[in-house]
């Protein structure tokens, strides 16, 4: 049995990880600790399990810890979770900075714990069975993919800079990076974006278009912007379009759903019917601790993923392409 705890719930995922806890048989969810008092025990309260008022109190009971604080506090997280010697699950990105990203990986490495991210997308069907169709050669050479991550504005400690480290370049880039990473086992080399900010009353970046290329020439194009309204049926979505010299495949991560029209609720709402991303990744950590395994997505993932991120910020700013591996030499990664 493997006793799992949460250091801070300020990422709304914590409670669908949360849930998929309480329905494995070989994990038990102990309890949980956030610096805000009152999320934390209005959380406790829902999950059903204690609050904790010092992070302490709560890594002296557990196996392992699931850090979903803002993004900014990942690292300081990680680090007291690894000086207990606790395996860490932590919430995407990786942390704001490459820095702390690196001393993250570090921490846990010297602590001879595990660092996994959290990219539940890895687990989804449909990108599963197009990594399948890619390494099988379906459209043979790729030449260029388009991609996207589009969502709703979260609101809260999302748009606030210091808490986030970035808007919604940060927010969804990872994911699409991550997804091409893992289906082609390669790296991205330059990014030239365009940032801007059009919602009213957010001073964070909402919007942006990022041109990449990746190892062999693949052009790759991504929109990660805040773009769907607040009376859109779900959170966004995640698309990817693969040109190849033998043919195009197309693959919407999200597309077995249908609509729910709630008349009480005066809206209409998404409802998926297929795999809950959550609980397989939330399985796959527990999986790795139980076995004993190396992380399925590992720090450097993590790492590689914010890279780009910060690549786009950085090219935005200087209205220049900006090479990913300089940003990480800079680190000695």
């Amino acid at each position: 049995m493997v006793k799992i705890g949460f250091l801070s719930i300020a990422h709304m995922h914590a409670f669908s990880y949360a849930n998929a806890l309480k329905k494995m048989p070989h994990a038990k969810l102990a309890g949980l600790y956030d610096p805000n008092e009152q999320r934390g025990r209005d959380g406790a309260s829902k999950m059903g399990v204690k609050y904790f008022s010092e992070p302490a109190e709560l890594l002296e009971q557990v196996d392992a810890v699931i850090v979903c604080s803002e993004n900014s506090r990942h690292r300081e997280f990680t680090e007291l979770a690894a000086s207990f010697g606790r395996h860490v699950l932590s919430e995407k990105p990786i942390a704001t900075s490459l820095k702390d990203g690196a001393a993250m990986i570090d921490a846990c490495q010297e602590a001879g714990v595990k660092l996994q991210i959290a990219f539940p997308v890895r687990f989804n069907t449909p990108a599963r069975r197009l990594k399948e169709l890619l390494a099988d050669g379906a459209v043979g050479e790729i030449l260029a993919i388009r991609g996207t991550n589009q969502g709703k504005m979260p609101g809260g400690w999302f748009i606030d800079p210091e808490l986030a480290g970035g808007g919604a370049v940060l927010d969804h880039t990872v994911h699409v990076v991550d997804l091409l990473r893992w289906f082609l086992g390669r790296e991205f080399i330059s990014v030239y974006a365009e940032i801007d900010n059009f919602l009213p009353g957010v001073e964070i970046d909402d919007s942006g278009l990022l041109s990449m290329e990746m190892e062999g020439g693949i052009f790759v194009t991504q929109d990660p912007s805040w773009s769907k309204p607040e009376i859109y049926p779900t959170w966004g979505n995640v698309t990817l379009k693969v040109v190849g010299t033998a043919g195009v495949l197309y693959m919407d991560a999200f597309s077995q759903n249908f609509l729910l029209y709630d008349n009480k609720a005066a809206q209409i709402v998404q409802r998926s019917f297929t795999e809950d991303m959550d609980y397989l990744l939330i399985e796959d950590f527990v999986d790795m601790i139980l076995a004993d395994k190396e992380p399925s997505i590992t720090g450097y993932d993590g790492l590689a993923a914010l890279a780009v991120a910060k690549a786009a910020y950085e090219s935005a700013r200087l209205q220049r392409p900006i090479s990913v591996a300089a940003l990480m030499k800079e680190f000695s990664i």
